[in-house]
């Protein structure tokens, strides 16, 4: 008997951690502001295309990875969390980590980018969020937007020591 309820409670247990592991804003209520999904929708559907991605800073305290890169016109949804690999052009916030405000490593959160590199089919293990990533050669950037808001969605929570911002 003890050994069903806790076999019932384990089960439990990882349906409520995937609920909340998959909620839109888990980790939190909304904090990232921005526009509403229809503006959102029609700036993506007129960008620019060319020869670059569209990236998007993601600074969590401790990680490597460097953000969210998607190519033109393409939903966010569809972006891929990468670490640079910078042996032409180093990172934007290439700073020390324990610099003053403003001038130390992710200083640019969220900060939008067009970035020219290409990706170079290898991966790399970022242990601090145990997860395995491409590796994108870093060989340009132009900031495009301090303070583009959401990423995947208005839901969004970011989370400074936290992984939270996932496609869905």
């Amino acid at each position: 008997m003890l050994k069903t309820k806790a076999t019932a409670l384990a089960a439990l247990s990882f349906l409520l951690c995937q609920c909340a592991m998959n909620s839109s804003s888990a980790g939190g209520p909304p904090n990232m502001g921005g526009p509403t999904v229809e503006e959102r929708s029609a700036a993506i559907a007129s960008e620019a295309t060319g020869d670059f991605y569209y990236g998007r800073r993601y600074y969590i305290q401790k990680t490597r990875f460097w953000g969210y890169l998607r190519s033109p016109r393409q939903s966010a949804d569809r972006a891929k969390l990468v670490i640079f690999r910078e042996d032409q052009k180093l990172n934007p916030d290439r700073l020390p980590e324990n610099g003053p405000p403003g001038q130390s490593y992710g200083f640019d959160q969220n900060f939008e980018y067009r970035i020219r590199g290409n990706y170079t089919g290898e991966t790399a293990y970022d242990p601090n969020s145990n997860q395995i990533l491409p590796v994108f050669l870093l060989s340009g950037y132009d900031v495009i937007d301090r303070n583009p808001g959401w990423l995947f969605s208005p839901a969004d929570h970011y989370n400074p020591i936290s992984v939270t911002l996932l496609p869905r």
